[in-house]
């Protein structure tokens, strides 16, 4: 089984690793504009890490402005096998109360002002993604988090909103009705462009609020957040050092045809590809398209 090397996407709040060696930040180019910013680079024991801040240090990218094509693509470059995405959210149900980590086997993406794909005119693609995450990369999760003592739940549906601002209280009810648990603004289209750049990603939600369908917190106090989001951040670096440390021997990973994905996914014929498009993909698609 090949060596993997775990990329960490930090949501509001997390900024760094804790416990990294030989740890440097590395300027990553690439044809799809800036990442959010240098990535993170070290080890932990044996096993290869690549921390970026999703937002950047700081937080200066709204969940608009992140250029997830470019974030995504960076990661590949910096040979990352699986992403665990950390992100706060808010919760839908009252089972889901703020500090509880919460592992997403689902999204429903409500964003509609950004790039979600690699592929496009002269290179078109379609990619299956009735399974977005990787059950395997949840299991080591959880057991981190049963190991640290983390409050946490596994399976639900994230809803993607575009943002910045909060829910309406029409909204958070409407995706209440539909069955969703958690609530944020930042996992898509980044699990879209993992799965197309053959990337395994899981997403561990943070839950810091009730959103505002809760009779108690009918709007989100953005002190309460904060203070929730520090306190989150802790037990988030404790897990990611757990993954870390555990990714490379934790028993034998299922087949899920993530990281042979494109094999079946490319539509457009060779001779009809866009060589400029060809080109931009040599770090996603490079695999399949001989870059």
């Amino acid at each position: 089984m090949a060596e993997k090397v775990l990329g960490v996407v930090g949501g509001s709040g997390l900024y760094a690793i804790d416990g990294l060696e030989d740890a440097a930040w590395r300027t990553v180019e690439g044809p799809w504009g800036k990442p959010s910013d240098q990535i993170l680079e070290g080890r932990i024991g044996d096993t290869k890490v690549c921390f970026l801040p999703r937002h950047g240090r700081g937080h200066v990218e709204s969940p608009t402005t992140i250029n997830y094509r470019a974030n995504i693509d960076a990661l590949k470059r910096c040979g990352v096998t699986d992403i665990i995405s950390l992100s706060a959210v808010g919760s839908l149900r009252e089972d889901l109360p703020p500090g509880t980590f919460v592992i997403v086997d689902q999204f429903i993406d409500r964003t509609f002002a950004r790039e979600k794909s690699f592929f496009g005119k002269g290179m078109v693609a379609h990619v299956p993604l009735s399974h977005p995450v990787s059950s395997w990369i949840g299991n080591i999760a959880q057991a981190g988090m049963e190991q640290i003592g983390i409050p946490h739940h596994r399976g639900g549906t994230y809803v993607v909103m575009e943002g910045p601002q909060f829910s309406t209280l029409a909204e958070s009810e409407l995706y209440r009705s539909w069955g969703a648990s958690v609530i944020g603004m930042t996992n898509m289209p980044e699990a879209k462009l993992a799965r197309e750049a053959e990337i395994r990603y899981a997403t561990v939600a943070m839950v810091t609020d009730f959103d505002c369908w809760h009779p108690d917190h009918d709007t989100v106090d953005v002190a309460l957040v904060v203070k929730t989001l520090h306190d989150n951040a802790d037990k988030a670096r404790a897990l990611t050092k757990f993954m870390v440390e555990n990714i490379n021997s934790w028993g034998t990973e299922p087949t899920c045809g993530t990281d042979t994905i494109l094999d079946a996914a490319l539509i457009t014929q060779p001779d009809a590809r866009d060589p400029a498009m060809v080109a931009k993909l040599d770090a996603v698609a490079g695999r399949v398209l001989g870059g």
